[in-house]
């Protein structure tokens, strides 16, 4: 494993399906960050644009079966037009096919969302869900 691998430097956006397919992957590994599939599938728009930012190289050394991951903050468009922001655990191999952002224009707009967008779990308090949905 090369540790001194460098960390992509590319914004991502992804549909809908591809999310969920994330998603539901982290969850069949069992890696640490990841929403729960049903959640993401319920409230993620259809039709909505998600963006993946690496932030850093997670790896599980109580699990040497398991590839390192890239820890990539996510934002999420919800149904309502909303957006919230999480983490989730990605393989590399299935990072590296992901769509990237080409236009500048797109992602000086995305940026500053990754900062105002609440946390999912900070959403669903505010929306009077509680965070044992996720």
């Amino acid at each position: 494993m090369d540790f001194d691998q460098l960390l992509p430097r590319e914004l991502k956006a992804v549909d809908s399906a591809s999310l969920f397919r994330l998603e539901e992957r982290a969850s069949d590994l069992g890696l640490s960050q990841r929403l729960d599939p049903v959640w993401v599938q319920a409230n993620a728009a259809p039709d909505g644009t998600h963006y993946l930012w690496p932030a850093l190289w997670h790896g599980l050394s109580h699990r040497p079966d398991i590839p390192r991951q890239l820890r990539c903050e996510l934002l999420i468009t919800l149904g309502a037009g909303d957006r919230v922001r999480s983490l989730l655990d990605v393989l590399p191999d299935d990072f590296s096919p992901l769509p990237k952002v080409t236009s500048r224009e797109e992602g000086m707009q995305v940026s500053p969302l990754f900062d105002r967008a609440p946390s999912v779990r900070e959403w669903l308090l505010r929306e009077g869900e509680g965070s044992d949905r996720l």
